[in-house]
């Protein structure tokens, strides 16, 4: 190989190691941040849940502009973008702020309001069902379990939503497997609603039953 040749291979892999470097760089941070995006979104929920509205609005907002920044790291390196953690993020950031939506404004925002990825958004939506399992079973829990059939029915609208997007799984990057749990979750939740009313409308009769006892006692 002549000297001026090496050169030349010495300057390609000196680019090579360049890009490669920057790609590595933005996957890292890139990847630190989708961590805290999910701490977010995570605790954002929690205070949803516990109706800690200004609390959850905080935590969405700062996951927003961490996303935001994943993907300004990222414009060149989409690679990354689709290996796996990004999605990961934006779902759980979907899940808390659709939740939010639902829980303080009664709507389901559109996934270009949330600018997130379209799998991501329906892929949260499939999540979502199992928060509002865990609120439905908060309202049988306090004696509430008729309020829980607004919620079963918002599950169950997203399941058929979801069912709509029947497409190859590499499109859709693990939303059947999500739509499969989200109609066993509706199908236990179901269920549990069913149960709690019919336990609780035997407990009327009996403390009705009872009253009426106690009356005829007393008439003796």
């Amino acid at each position: 190989m002549r000297r001026e040749d090496k050169g030349d291979l010495d300057d390609l892999i000196d680019d090579l190691l360049k890009h490669f470097d920057e790609k590595d760089a933005a996957r890292e941070e890139a990847l630190r941040l989708s961590r805290i995006v999910i701490r977010l979104a995570s605790t954002a929920i929690r205070a949803t849940h516990r109706r800690e509205r200004s609390e959850a609005e905080r935590l969405l907002k700062e996951a927003r502009e961490h996303l935001s920044a994943i993907k300004n790291l990222l414009v060149a390196h989409q690679d990354v973008r689709y290996s796996g953690f990004v999605d990961d993020a934006e779902q759980e950031f979907v899940e808390a702020s659709v939740l939010f939506s639902l829980i303080f404004e009664g709507r389901m925002p559109p996934h270009a309001d949330l600018d997130v990825d379209p799998v991501s958004y329906l892929c949260g939506l499939g999540d979502l069902t199992g928060e509002l399992r865990r609120s439905i079973l908060e309202l049988i829990r306090n004696g509430r379990p008729e309020d829980g059939e607004v919620l079963l029915e918002i599950m169950e609208e997203i399941y058929h939503m979801l069912m709509r997007f029947d497409y190859p799984d590499a499109l859709m990057r693990g939303l059947r497997r999500k739509t499969d749990l989200a109609r066993s979750m509706i199908e236990r939740t179901r269920g549990d609603i069913t149960n709690a009313i019919q336990i609780q409308s035997l407990e009327r009769h009996l403390a009705l039953l009872e009253d009426k006892l106690k009356g005829s006692y007393s008439d003796l």
